[in-house]
């Protein structure tokens, strides 16, 4: 028998976010269902600007762009290999320019800050060394802030 713990954090955006604890390796789990994230998403004013800033600035790849609604489009991009995919949409103004509940990772923070510098993305300030690792903040065009991490 496994006795699994649920942690519930503080709610954000009005939806409360829960962390799974459970003192048995994930390999010996029986029923693991979820694999991993398929896609997270930033919210934009413009679908086009914003495709232009992550795929040129960032280096993210477009994977799909194709009429969604008659509002927008369903817009996908990858970073790398990664399974997780980026969706841009437009929503709300009261969720453009949010901090994104996650972290980017590099091999190198300062070198990519350089790089992505040099490109005009807008970082707060310089990178930030701390017993965890290095970071750095940045702007997305629409004000939203991440977390760019060494691994």
């Amino acid at each position: 028998m496994v006795i699994t713990t649920i942690a519930l954090n503080d709610t954000v955006d009005g939806v409360k976010s829960a962390i799974l604890y459970s003192p048995e390796p994930l390999k010996r789990r029986r029923n693991v269902v979820i694999t991993h994230v398929k896609f997270v998403s930033i919210p934009t004013r413009d679908q086009d600007k914003a495709l232009a800033f992550y795929t040129e600035k960032l280096g993210f790849r477009l994977v799909t762009d194709q009429p969604f609604d008659g509002k927008q489009r369903w817009i996908e991009m990858r970073i790398g290999g990664s399974d997780t995919h980026f969706v841009l949409f437009t929503t709300d103004q009261s969720r453009i320019g949010s901090f994104f509940e996650g972290a980017l990772a590099c091999d190198n923070v300062e070198k990519t800050y350089e790089e992505l510098k040099a490109r005009g993305v807008e970082f707060m300030k310089p990178p930030q060394k701390e017993h965890w690792g290095t970071f750095a903040m940045f702007k997305d065009l629409d004000g939203n802030q991440f977390l760019l991490s060494s691994r």
